[in-house]
């Protein structure tokens, strides 16, 4: 029999030990005085948990179809995991650094929540008061799994299986949990200071593409950018696919976001088609200004960075501002992958120019096109006359890109002490999928 390693022993016995602990947490009545909870809001809840749900996978296809064959399975793998680790550290103590009691705006208390304790007895959230605190906590679950996803596509290719699954761990409890808490906590400091994100320009988009681009810094550069061999997408259907369910998913992100099924949720809805078509569009339509042909991959990454455009903005913007908000944010961010391509910069799927800069557009755009008509809970932007509201989210986004960058990098050379962050030249030669997962793109690799 083959020696188990401590590193291969740890994350079973962590996993084994947690299963155990968990038997000994006492179970308390499920939602307690159910009469104050409307059906229709825990239906549309519901839906919106499972479409955001879905763009985890939708996002490795995605992913998964745009890089080299040999690595199409450990890209597709490493969004994927994230389903299961952030699932069991958001109930353990995630959604309690969230959303748990803030310790002085910045973080949640840790124990307010541990192992989801007082959850499904609990109060509903202050902010979704007509469905169980369950589900919002569910729902907030999903975006939490997305985001360290994101991070992939900048670091494909090149990095080590184990390293990521810490990757995940420490970016979920380091980064994301105390973004999201300034944001959505009403005691965040953030929150508080007047900032809006709707539905997670900061917390998803600004973080992943800020984490993305410190990934690819501390990672350096594949062998085939550095020798500047064209890799041509391994599977286009699959990006196809997963823009497609992406932008399905992304009515249950950005409509779910309403917290229940109401006017605010129909207008989220509407803003989030809205501003993808018109970036995808845009995006097309600048290939050809350029000289390019029309493509499938063209008009799929425009549509996507139309939605990431729109998210922070879906609830506070009218419809007909979120044709100008996909259509820039599709301008700015194919500008930026044409001059990363000539830069040393090895970000493999152009995380940071799509994800990164498409969130700070839409960061921005709120700043300018929000309007107390579509939600009265925001404010009025720039456009109406709300100069100091532009500069609230101009100062939000600053802090988000300098924590977020930061942190990140600091968690990539922490990796990189404790064990090797990348593969070694053969195994990067030979493909992930062999070296790390021993497996083959249609059959494994010992049938081939």
């Amino acid at each position: 029999m083959k020696k188990v390693s401590l590193q291969s022993l740890l994350p079973f016995t962590v996993l084994l030990v947690v299963a155990v602990a968990a038997i000994f947490v006492p179970s308390l009545p499920t939602f307690n005085d159910a009469g104050k909870y409307s059906s229709a809001d825990i239906t549309w809840m519901l839906i919106a948990t499972a479409l955001v749900f879905l763009m985890t996978p939708a996002l490795a296809f995605f992913y998964g179809g745009m890089v080299h064959r040999k690595n199409i399975l450990s890209t597709m793998m490493k969004s994927i995991v994230a389903t299961g680790i952030v699932t069991i550290v958001w109930i353990i103590v995630g959604y309690s650094l969230c959303f748990g009691d803030s310790i002085g705006g910045f973080i949640g208390n840790p124990a307010t929540h541990f192992m989801f304790k007082g959850v499904a007895s609990g109060a509903p959230w202050s902010l979704a008061p007509t469905i169980p605190l369950t589900l919002f906590a569910l729902f907030q679950l999903m975006f939490a799994i997305i985001t360290p996803g994101l991070v992939v596509g900048a670091v494909a290719e090149r990095i080590r299986f184990t390293s990521y699954t810490v990757f995940i761990l420490l970016f979920s409890l380091l980064v994301y949990a105390p973004i999201a808490h300034w944001t959505w906590h009403p005691d965040g400091f953030l929150f508080k200071m007047g900032a809006l994100d709707f539905a997670g320009g900061t917390v998803v988009h600004i973080s992943a593409g800020c984490a993305a681009l410190a990934g690819a810094l501390v990672l350096k550069r594949r062998q085939s950018h550095i020798d500047q061999k064209e890799i041509p997408p391994a599977n286009i259907p699959y990006v196809l696919i997963g823009t497609g369910l992406l932008w399905f998913g992304w009515f249950g992100f950005n409509a779910g976001s309403a917290g229940a099924a109401n006017a605010l949720a129909v207008s989220a809805f509407a803003t989030t088609n809205t501003a993808a078509a018109a970036a995808g569009l845009s995006w097309m339509f600048f290939d050809v200004l350029r000289g390019k042909k029309p493509s499938v991959l063209g008009f799929c990454i425009g549509a996507v960075v139309g939605l990431v455009a729109i998210t922070p903005a879906a609830g506070f913007v009218a419809i007909p501002q979120s044709i100008f908000i996909g259509f820039t944010a599709a301008i700015i961010s194919n500008l930026a992958v044409h001059y990363k391509s000539k830069s040393s910069l090895d970000d493999t799927l152009d995380v940071f120019p799509c994800h990164g800069l498409g969130g700070m557009v839409g960061m921005l755009m709120t700043g300018i096109f929000a309007t107390k008509s579509v939600n009265g809970a925001g404010a009025d932007g720039l456009l109406y006359g709300n100069v100091s509201f532009f500069l609230i989210q101009v100062k939000a986004l600053g802090i988000v890109v300098a924590y977020s960058f930061t942190v990140s990098y600091l968690i990539f050379k922490f990796i990189n002490l404790v064990m090797p962050i990348r593969v070694s030249s053969e195994d990067e030669e030979k493909g992930l999928d062999a070296s790390q997962h021993n497996e083959k793109y249609g059959r494994r690799p010992e049938l081939a």
